[in-house]
């Protein structure tokens, strides 16, 4: 588990992780106050982590065909894809939740709970673990995730402001 650990945060789709899943976390904080039932927000998220796959994909096809004057390469678009895959985890990952919550594991509330505290959660944990495998001493990387986990913190209160 540690070597496969080890080989995911060494990979370029951390970062993607992280973008998808601050994405994720704004659609949960956006419709906890009006929820809809826990299937549709699982269908909800699964349903904007392809969406978003697929437009991160499109983007980046676009930015290479204008930029390099050429058509994308069947290597290019696989990387393309492998990014993009790994941004619709880091959204999708909150529907494990509700899918608990349509099966009756947990209830509708404890899936926005959790699904927003465990965004936070990985968040500011990738943030930890980018700064100490960046030399950075434990003190630094927990100021680190403290301060990237903030701006999941910052969707929630922005929310709370406006509602």
């Amino acid at each position: 588990m540690r070597a496969i650990l080890e080989t995911h945060l060494g990979s370029r789709a951390v970062g993607r992780v992280v973008y998808g899943s601050i994405l994720g976390l704004t659609l949960v904080v956006a419709l906890d106050d009006h929820p809809p039932a826990a299937p549709v927000m699982a269908a909800w998220l699964l349903l904007s982590a392809v969406t978003v796959a697929l437009a991160e994909v499109y983007s980046d096809v676009v930015g290479v065909e204008t930029s390099q004057r050429h058509r994308v390469t069947r290597r290019q678009l696989g990387h393309m894809f492998d990014q993009a895959g790994a941004v619709a985890v880091g959204v999708g990952l909150p529907a494990v939740f509700f899918l608990a919550a349509t099966i009756g594991w947990i209830e509708l509330d404890a899936a926005f709970t959790i699904a927003k505290w465990s965004g936070l959660g990985l968040i500011g944990c990738y943030g930890y673990w980018a700064a100490r495998l960046a030399g950075a001493p434990v003190s630094r990387a927990l100021l680190q995730a403290l301060l990237v986990a903030a701006v999941g913190g910052l969707i929630i209160v922005v929310k709370a402001l406006l509602h």
